[in-house]
C-alpha cells in the first residue's frame, strides 16, 4: 500500500498571537510534528497543504502573509510538496490528486478538524482513497449554533466521530505510530 501524509493549514495564524488562534493548536502541532517524523523514516510521501485566502475580508491565512506560513514545527524539508489551497476542500482546483500519483491511502492532519481536516478528508475518501485521521494531530475551533456556544473540544469530538462513522480510521498519534 502505498501512502502519503497530508498535513493541512498548520500555518502561524492559527498559533497563539495569530490572527486566529485555535484552542487546541499547541498539543495538535506536537502530535503532527511525530506523525511528521514517523512518515519522514519511512518514506512515506509528505504533502504540505496551505490555504492562501485571497479576501483581505476574512482576516486571516491571507497570502503573503507571516500568518499564512506552515508553522516551525512541521515546515516543510527540501523536497516535500507544498500544495496551495483556496478552498476547505484540498482537492478542488489544486494540483493534489496529481501529487498524490500511484499512492492509494492518505494520513490527515492539521487544521481545523471543522472544516478543512472534515471536507480533505471526505474528498479522500470519496476519490477513492483510504482514510486515516489522526485525532489528537488536529484542532478545531469553537463554534455558535442556534445561540448556544459550543466549545472546539465539542466540535471537534463531533467531526472525528463523523468521519470515523463513514469515511475512514480515526486514531490516535500514538496508536499510528504504534502500527510501525
Amino acid at each position: 500500500m502505498s501512502q502519503a501524509l497530508l498535513l493541512i493549514d498548520l500555518q502561524n495564524d492559527y498559533f497563539p498571537g495569530g490572527a486566529f488562534p485555535l484552542p487546541a493548536i499547541t498539543a495538535c502541532v506536537a502530535n503532527a510534528a511525530k506523525v511528521l517524523a514517523w512518515a519522514r523514516a519511512r518514506d512515506v510521501r509528505v504533502i504540505h497543504v496551505q490555504h492562501r485566502e485571497l479576501d483581505p475580508a476574512v482576516g486571516f491565512l491571507l497570502d503573503g502573509s507571516v500568518g499564512a506560513e506552515t508553522h516551525v514545527a512541521v515546515a516543510p524539508a527540501d523536497g516535500e510538496a507544498v500544495v496551495v489551497k483556496r478552498h476547505p476542500n484540498a482537492f478542488r482546483d489544486t494540483t493534489l490528486v496529481e501529487t498524490l500519483a500511484d499512492i492509494d491511502s492518505v494520513v490527515v492532519v492539521g487544521a481545523m478538524s471543522n472544516m478543512c481536516v472534515d471536507a480533505t478528508a471526505r474528498a479522500a475518501a470519496d476519490l477513492g482513497y483510504g482514510v486515516t485521521v489522526v485525532e489528537d494531530a488536529c484542532a478545531a475551533c469553537d463554534l455558535e449554533f442556534g445561540g448556544k456556544a459550543i466549545p472546539a473540544e465539542t466540535v471537534h469530538g463531533a467531526f472525528m466521530a463523523a468521519l470515523a462513522s463513514a469515511y475512514g480510521r480515526v486514531v490516535s498519534a500514538e496508536s499510528l505510530l504504534a502500527e510501525g
